[in-house]
């Protein structure tokens, strides 16, 4: 009888966990959104630091952030180095995770708030990352960067 539970219990199991265990999808999704949350708070931060603008560009399935090349400039033009000394400073899915919706590309402006590409400041912004739980949100007077 114990035996019989035994091999119940593991089939339990096969059915149930495996397929969980296996599919790396989920952790994919999460690791894109742990990447993008960290570049957006590089990029509002890097954007104090220096005081000049920094452009945040989405596609389906990466950001990409470049810096103004002089302080009174909103044109960014200039490859902002990411913290992993990548040039310019790029986050990119994996095969098979993507944004939810492709977000609109926005700048930080000298202060570290969200901004259109024209300048005008922007409400919060949310972006989701499809298979992520958490939503990243970007606070429109501050340009707080969070989950």
């Amino acid at each position: 009888i114990e035996l019989i539970m035994v091999v119940v219990l593991l089939g339990v199991l096969a059915v149930f966990a495996a397929p969980r265990l296996f599919n790396s999808n989920d952790f994919n999704a999460r690791g894109f959104h742990d990447e993008a949350l960290s570049y957006l708070r590089y990029a509002q931060k890097a954007a104090v630091a220096q005081r000049r603008t920094v452009c945040v560009t989405f596609d389906d399935t990466s950001l990409t952030l470049t810096l103004a090349s002089a302080a009174t400039s909103t044109s960014c033009n200039t490859a902002l180095r990411g913290p992993r000394g990548d040039s310019p400073a790029r986050a990119s899915a994996r095969s098979g995770v993507t944004f939810n919706a492709t977000p609109t590309s926005f700048n930080f402006d000298a202060l570290g708030q969200p901004v259109n590409t024209a300048g005008t400041a922007l409400g919060t912004q949310v972006i989701q990352v499809a298979g992520a739980a958490n939503a990243i949100t970007i606070e429109a007077a501050t340009g707080y960067v969070h989950e």
